[in-house]
């Protein structure tokens, strides 16, 4: 059986919470376990989460789910950058799969809900395809 992790960021907690229902259930479907789930504040945390996760021989591959929005500045859009970068560079460190649903940087919150569910299930379906 294929062991995931869960990274989740607890800024929009309402809205990811239904995108870990989603990725419960795909993995499910895909036939993947999901070892841990780890709410943290925010995207910026979840690198080192996703590094503490991964470091465990139990968990094969792991998924960031979470939303940035779009703000008044490009804090945002830079801070979506940084993260995106170091979970890029930590899946590449680990050889472990990160299946990437975050939504955003910089989604309008009329573009919210429509997202949701499909990021949820296809960052499980990467995570989960990828791992060997």
């Amino acid at each position: 059986m294929k062991n995931i992790a869960i990274v989740l960021g607890s800024f929009h907690k309402a809205y990811v919470g239904r995108m870990l229902e989603e990725a419960q259930k795909t993995a499910a479907e895909l036939g993947a376990n999901i070892v841990e789930e780890v709410w943290v504040p925010g995207s910026v945390e979840k690198p080192l989460a996703l590094k503490r996760l991964l470091l465990r021989k139990d968990i094969d591959g792991a998924v960031a789910l979470g939303i940035i929005e779009r703000g008044s500045t490009k804090h945002g859009f830079v801070m979506g950058q940084a993260v995106m970068d170091a979970v890029i560079a930590l899946s590449l460190e680990t050889m472990k799969p990160i299946g990437m649903g975050i939504l955003g940087p910089e989604i309008d919150p009329d573009q919210i809900e429509e997202r949701l569910l499909p990021y949820a299930r296809a960052a499980v379906e990467a995570a989960v395809n990828m791992i060997e």
